[in-house]
């Protein structure tokens, strides 16, 4: 049994440095692998598979509310891309150029796309004339290039894939229900199929997106206190509109500007789902996106039965949940070690034994917890104990946000709950940035939002004493 511990062991308990945890747990659990290049992942196919799961997610959601897929080329010219300075400028430490095609040194620069602004943009100013062209839902799956100087696997590579909304509208009051609209759709899949609780709100100024009037976050909580940036959702106003010239003639045949919306979530949110529900054996999968919800393991499976027992087993339930059968030669200690590290929600034993009652052993990976369940009842209890895990997991985290949410009247409390209780910290804000400014260079916290549901905290800044005008949630993040 010794030797089918070493894939745990292998694994940096979180508490002694949770970094190397995670890195062990995304190396281990078969995610990903390091690229000859460095800054870039290889996506395994049990990684690629999870992504696979939250692009039918949201994919699914994304046409339910009318959006429709298209694809824009990888390459921007810098002319184009010219064209809205405050995004150029936002973007532009991050940018990586084509300078050359072939053997010829190219006329214009091109950019590789950190994102597609500027190219729908360019796009709708060719197509869209008349308010009967409105409004344009348009989405797209692709990968991005951003030259990061610090890379983590899944939380921030130089490539990454993604999913990049953009529409257009005849009015502001279009754009912004769009925009809410979709940051409630992120809400959705995080919450009811990663299993992971969010609070909602807008960005500052300061950390509004490039180019855009408003932008609006789902920030979530991971283990070590830190907070992650799940999904974001941007109302550009119409200054994309004014810089590309994207003009409709309106029902009075008169001419006005559209407006925007842009809005995104990456594969980083699947280094958030490990983060929050990851233990020190390894992933932890919410049964609602995991590949695998069911790994058979036959126990003795050299004895006459088993196997057949099994693969009947397999074949029965695969019209209920989506399950797999590990039939090879490693021993049954191997086997539980290696499906606890890869997260699978439930682990079905059935060996000589259980034949002789009839029964099968239900293992459950959030818990450890063994139920032991009839043959005749397995199609019946298995649907119901996965919606029991998937429910116990996000309100194991819930708890855990909420707990670790404190609230801070002034700066010696804030330092002093960042000292000693990483987490979410609620204090009131000027508005002024140089508080803003103040508080990340004392503490290293940033504003995580301004929540839609406000509370009432104290009359003053958090910072500065002078009069609030917001709530914020504040705390270091990755």
């Amino acid at each position: 049994m010794a030797n089918d511990k070493k894939l745990v062991e292998s694994i940096t308990d979180m508490e002694v440095d949770f970094a190397q945890w995670y890195t062990d747990v995304v190396k281990k659990a078969d995610l990903t692998d390091y690229s000859t290049l460095k800054g870039c992942m290889i996506i395994r196919p049990y990684g690629f598979a999870i992504w696979e799961r939250i692009k039918a997610e949201l994919d699914r959601r994304f046409k339910e509310t009318g959006h429709e897929n298209v694809y824009m080329p990888m390459f921007i010219p810098e002319s184009l891309l010219q064209k809205e300075k405050d995004h150029v400028e936002g973007f532009a430490p991050e940018v990586a150029w084509v300078t050359q095609g072939g053997e010829k040194k190219l006329e214009e620069r091109i950019c590789v796309r950190p994102t597609s602004e500027t190219l729908f943009c360019d796009h709708y100013a060719n197509i869209i004339h008349s308010y009967r062209d409105l409004p344009k839902l348009y989405n797209q799956w692709c990968s991005v290039v951003r030259w990061e100087k610090t890379t983590r696997p899944f939380l921030r590579t130089m490539e990454f894939l993604w999913q990049e909304g953009h529409t257009a509208h005849a009015t502001a009051e279009e754009a912004e229900a769009e925009t809410i609209k979709m940051l409630n759709v992120y809400a959705d899949v995080l919450e009811n199929v990663l299993a992971i609780p969010v609070i909602k709100g807008e960005k500052t100024a300061k950390e509004r997106f490039a180019g855009a009037a408003a932008t609006y976050t789902v920030e979530s909580l991971m283990h070590d206190g830190k907070a992650l940036q799940s999904a974001t959702s941007h109302n550009f106003g119409n200054g994309f509109a004014q810089a590309f010239n994207i003009q409709y003639t309106d029902k009075d045949n008169k001419l006005q500007y559209v407006y925007q919306t842009s809005w995104g979530m990456t594969t980083r949110v699947i280094g958030a789902m490990i983060m929050v529900h990851g233990d020190n054996s390894g992933l932890v999968l919410p049964p609602h996106i995991a590949p695998i919800q069911v790994m058979i393991i036959p126990i003795a499976q050299h004895k006459a039965g088993v196997l057949e027992k099994a693969n009947e087993l397999r074949e029965k339930l695969s019209a209920v949940c989506r399950i797999k059968m590990d039939d090879s030669d490693k021993s049954a200690g191997w086997k539980f070690s290696e499906y606890e590290m890869k997260g699978v929600p439930i682990r079905l034993e059935v060996g000589p034994k259980d034949l002789e009652k009839n029964q099968a052993v239900l293992a459950r990976r959030d818990t450890g917890e063994k139920i032991t369940v009839s043959l005749n009842e397995l199609e019946e209890k298995i649907p119901a104990l996965l919606e029991e895990i998937q429910q116990n997991m996000f309100q194991r985290a819930k708890d855990r946000l909420e707990s670790r949410t404190y609230t801070a009247t002034n700066m010696e409390e804030f330092e002093k709950i960042l000292e000693e209780n990483p987490g979410f910290i609620k204090a009131m804000w000027c508005g002024d940035q140089a508080c803003e400014d103040a508080i990340k260079e004392k503490t290293a916290a940033t504003s995580r939002c301004i929540p839609f549901v406000q509370e009432h905290l104290s009359d003053k800044c958090v910072c500065c004493g002078k009069p609030a005008k917001h709530m914020v949630f504040w705390g270091k993040a990755y």
